[in-house]
């Protein structure tokens, strides 16, 4: 492993669901658009193996937002035509920084002997 990624520290936020549940975030790319900051963020497994094998590659987008004492948090969009906007910017740029493998077959499912289109 290069010095390089030994020395990587995730940027992390914890965030918490409508229910109360706290979950552990990366922060793939940030970037402000029309005076808003938005985040791109993907579930964080640190180095639980199994997880991350399993990991569906889900990217979140927050926009930021600050309360009465000025702190900053972050929420859904809820505007689906803001969200589809930000959401293509955000794949754009994330294509750009990481290597996307494509599935040979083209199945979703990730396995190689599936029977997905097997007629």
């Amino acid at each position: 492993m290069s010095e390089e990624m030994m020395d990587y520290t995730p940027d992390l936020y914890e965030l918490e669901d409508e229910d109360g549940n706290k979950s552990s975030f990366e922060l793939l790319d940030a970037m402000e658009i029309d005076g808003e900051q938005y985040y791109a963020l993907t579930p964080y497994f640190g180095d639980d193996a199994d997880a991350l094998l399993n990991d569906s590659g889900e990217v979140v987008i927050l926009k930021s937002a600050y309360d009465e004492a000025g702190e900053e948090f972050l929420l859904s969009i809820e505007d689906e035509e803001e969200y589809e906007r930000i959401g293509k910017i955000f794949m754009e740029r994330l294509e750009d920084m990481f290597i996307f493998e494509e599935e040979e077959d083209g199945c979703e499912c990730g396995e190689h002997d599936c029977d997905c289109h097997k007629s």
